[in-house]
């Protein structure tokens, strides 16, 4: 069994475990079309999501199936980030979303690299993946940048492809 999801800090970045009061937030960023484009799903209604945050606190905590947090900046919500057991490969994908407004300030090369420190150091992880639609070509340079390398392309039943990627937990350096 996994251990409680712990809060992690980065140097800009408080990674806060869920609580009740954030669902409002919590389903605003995921009601977001463009956050729904990149993150490669179709916009889902709000009860749905509203529902997915519920069964974080009602069975993902509890059975300490994964770790996921909500993304703070000096007190705002600024987005959502995972650690979970991937379907695509036997090991753990890095999901983060990121409120539009926080776009573009460095806070996704930020989150990732909390992840990754998380993923080495408290879950023993010596590598882990990421899953990028081919058009995302923002996060596509960020995993670049980061040292993600390509594993494989995933095409979806509507054509649709995102790139496999894969990384270290730990810099080789």
């Amino acid at each position: 069994m996994t251990p409680e999801t712990p809060v992690l800090r980065t140097e800009r970045l408080d990674f806060l475990p869920y609580r009740p009061e954030h669902e409002d937030v919590f389903v605003t960023l995921l009601r977001d079309e463009e956050v729904c484009r990149w993150m490669g799903q179709d916009l889902v209604p709000e009860p749905q999501i509203r529902e997915l945050f519920r069964a974080i606190l009602t069975d993902v905590y509890p059975q300490r199936r994964f770790d996921v947090w909500g993304l703070w900046l000096d007190g705002r919500y600024v987005g959502h980030a995972e650690v979970k057991p991937t379907g695509n490969v036997d090991g753990h994908e890095l999901v983060t979303a990121l409120v539009p407004a926080y776009w573009g300030r460095g806070l996704g090369g930020e989150v990732v690299r909390g992840l990754l420190r998380h993923a080495a150091d408290n879950l023993g992880l010596t590598e882990a993946y990421g899953m990028v639609g081919a058009g995302n070509t923002a996060s596509l340079a960020l995993c670049r940048r980061l040292g993600f390398r390509h594993v494989r392309d995933v095409v979806g039943d509507d054509g649709s492809v995102t790139k496999l990627l894969v990384i270290p937990t730990k810099d080789p350096g």
